[in-house]
């Protein structure tokens, strides 16, 4: 059975109110993959220290139009790391039941999402380059596809072994459903076939 890797269990409260909106009918969160939060924290930095900066600034220069200034900064520095959360937060990868969600945020109006249906999926693969992506165990996720021949890319991601092994989980799980599936399909047909059959030599025999 598909299951939750990483030890991470299941998505967070948070995690659901932000991403449940892509799922479909019957699916369900396994995992919601970022990239390794040091890259979050580094787009982060700047809005902190610009922020943090102009009231130390306001504490050495205790001027009306320097505070009024300092309160417009303090503003804007808000407003940008918030925007620098969410292009972190929110280009991220939804791992369900049913296959691999890609999503990108570009913006406050504008985003991109692409689903991947495990009976697309062609193969799952990871790279990582390097002494620091080895010592942090961070690498480059890569999902191909069948239909188009193309790929989705997610980089510097954490454990992507785990995460491979969990696609692949998932994967397994998706064709043995889907197999079970069309065996009882075709085992419907071919009772409706028989008995539609042994109806028809019925009325055959009564008419004799």
């Amino acid at each position: 059975m598909c299951a939750t890797a990483l030890g991470a269990t299941l998505p967070s409260v948070l995690e659901a109110r932000f991403f449940h909106r892509h799922l479909d009918e019957e699916e369900s969160i396994k995992m919601i993959v970022h990239q390794h939060w040091v890259l979050g924290a580094r787009e982060l930095v700047w809005p902190t220290l610009v922020f943090f900066g102009s009231w130390i600034l306001l504490v050495y220069i205790p001027d009306r139009l320097v505070f009024f200034g300092v309160a417009l900064v303090s503003m804007s520095s808000v407003v940008w790391f918030i925007r620098n959360f969410f292009d972190y937060y929110l280009d991220a990868w939804i791992i369900t039941n049913k296959g691999v969600i890609d999503l990108e945020w570009h913006g406050w109006f504008h985003r991109e999402s692409a689903r991947i249906l495990y009976s697309d999926i062609e193969g799952v693969s990871y790279e990582i380059k390097g002494v620091v992506q080895t010592l942090l165990n961070i690498g480059d996720m890569t999902v191909e596809k069948v239909s188009t021949g193309g790929s989705v890319t997610m980089p510097f991601v954490k454990n992507p072994r785990a995460i491979e092994m969990l696609i692949l989980e998932c994967l397994e799980a998706y064709l043995l459903k889907k197999n079970m599936k069309d065996a009882k399909t075709v085992q419907n047909i071919l009772a409706e076939f028989v008995a539609g059959t042994i109806h028809s030599d019925k009325i055959k025999n009564s008419k004799k």
